[in-house]
């Protein structure tokens, strides 16, 4: 798969925010549902490890092979694992984002767990052939 993009299209996403995921794991997808519907200023933009912009992405911050966790990227920074999830979590909605105090945790202790789930999320909650479709609304935050 090529990782050649537009480089405006590339700076954007490397800016953030932006989330990729596990375009195919029924866990991430509905992570990225629940992160839409939840999410206080609509502005995260998404795509797929397994797309285009996805791997053009993980290039850019030299994680081409990056497979078992999502990343989030805000204000250029990069984050993996549960402290994505934790800086991720600051642009939820209450009750939501107060799960980011578990961020307060041992880092060592909640990317374990978060490995965990990781490391089973296709036998604990399944594969879909195809990425999410998202509505004509969101396909706008959508890259491929």
């Amino acid at each position: 798969m090529t990782t050649e993009m537009d480089p405006a299209v590339l700076d954007r996403l490397l800016r953030g925010p932006t989330c990729l995921f596990d375009g195919v794991c029924n866990l991430c997808n509905g992570s990225v549902r629940f992160i839409l519907a939840t999410e206080a200023d609509q502005e995260i933009l998404f795509a797929a490890v397994q797309s285009a912009a996805g791997q053009a992405v993980l290039a850019a911050i030299g994680m081409p092979h990056l497979t078992n966790s999502f990343v989030y990227i805000e204000g250029g920074e990069a984050s993996l694992r549960s402290k994505a999830a934790f800086r991720l979590a600051r642009r939820l909605r209450a009750p939501w984002s107060w799960a980011r105090v578990f961020g307060l945790l041992p880092l060592a202790l909640t990317d374990w767990l978060y490995d965990r789930l990781a490391d089973n999320r296709y036998r604990l909650f399944g594969k879909r052939e195809l990425c999410l479709v998202p509505s004509p609304a969101q396909a706008k935050r959508f890259f491929d």
